[in-house]
């Protein structure tokens, strides 16, 4: 009889052994602590609102800022600049202790159409044209030396398309593809200690990652400055595999350089259709299941990855509602629209 109740007292111990439970006095920054920082994509308004500043300051140690540093909102008419959006993230991070990220110092979108047109509206000439960028990228990144300790010097210069190697645009026209080599070059004679990253989007195709690769190298032995490379992860429920995620990792790894990941979002549709299912069970797991997977991935290869950012806070507010379908919500990020932890953030924190 003993024995009978010993063995029923064991069953139900172990029925109701205790499951694990989640700190949740703990930001996404702390379960990272040991691998890499956590950053976030934000705006000066979010910056201000008690909830939002909040939840960044829990989450995560490393900032990005979204649009104030692009050269279009920053500098909108030659010697004139527009500091306040941009200086108010910096004090912010100053004033908190975080790193920051500076994003980005030459693009093709986002540029102002003064930087390549005379007063007569004439297309400048080579040497105009990289001097005017030369004075663009000392004046702000001499502004916040010391206090930015990375920046994406060049955004998305490579080309789509197989048969291209260089994105189509004024830069590229006008300087072929001195502009990049030129601007890293700039960037590094102005803040010296300043990690300088080449950043663009699809680097898990393997055409354009190769494309991106021999441009690296290219830059590598010419002895320009270039530490690390951005891959941007503007990812979906579909793509791209681990295996592809992985290749990238160390193909741009064994360049020497640094792997960070800038621009973090999954987004829960592949195609370019409307939308009336919204954020279902089934679409919540799959989002979940994704980010686990890429965070196991980028946990393996902590030696090479330093940094992991997310772009834009919560689904409350994502570059992907509207785009590329108008009127079409999205659900890309680990906080909901309410500011509150999904499912998928318990995948990326519990391991």
């Amino acid at each position: 009889m003993l024995k009978i109740i010993i063995s029923s007292i064991a069953v139900v111990a172990a029925t109701f052994a205790p499951i694990k439970v989640s700190d949740d006095s703990k930001g996404l920054k702390d379960h990272y602590q040991n691998y890499f920082p956590i950053g976030v994509a934000i705006t000066p308004q979010q910056l201000r609102d008690p909830a939002q500043r909040d939840l960044i300051l829990k989450h995560f140690n490393s900032l990005t800022a979204e649009n104030a540093m692009k050269m279009g909102p920053l500098h909108p008419e030659e010697g004139r600049y527009f500091w306040r959006d941009a200086d108010s993230i910096v004090a912010f991070t100053q004033r908190h202790g975080l790193k920051l990220r500076g994003h980005n110092l030459c693009w093709h979108t986002q540029a102002p159409k003064w930087m390549f047109t005379d007063a007569q509206g004439i297309e400048v000439s080579k040497e105009v044209l990289l001097k005017r960028l030369k004075d663009h990228i000392q004046t702000v990144v001499s502004r916040y030396k010391g206090k930015i300790y990375a920046w994406d010097v060049v955004n998305e210069a490579i080309a789509d398309e197989r048969d291209r190697e260089l994105r189509e645009s004024p830069w590229s026209k006008i300087c072929g593809e001195d502009f990049i080599f030129e601007a890293f070059k700039y960037a590094h004679e102005a803040d010296p200690d300043a990690v300088l990253f080449y950043n663009d989007y699809n680097t898990e195709q393997p055409g354009k990652r190769q494309k991106i690769y021999n441009l690296l190298k290219r830059m590598k032995d010419a002895g320009i400055p270039v530490h690390g490379v951005g891959l941007q992860a503007h990812w979906s429920l579909r793509g791209p595999s681990q295996a592809e995620i992985e290749k990238s990792i160390e193909l741009f790894a064994s360049l020497g350089l640094k792997v960070q990941i800038t621009e973090l979002d999954v987004s829960i549709f592949d195609d370019n259709k409307p939308d009336t299912l919204g954020f279902t069970p089934e679409r919540e797991q799959q989002l979940a299941d994704r980010y686990k997977m890429m965070f196991e991935v980028f946990r393996k290869h902590k030696q090479d990855i330093t940094g992991v950012t997310f772009w834009n806070l919560s689904d409350k507010s994502t570059w992907l509602d509207n785009f590329p379908v108008r009127g079409r919500k999205n659900y890309p990020l680990l906080f909901d629209t309410q500011l509150q932890p999904k499912k998928a953030y318990r995948s990326v924190v519990d391991f």
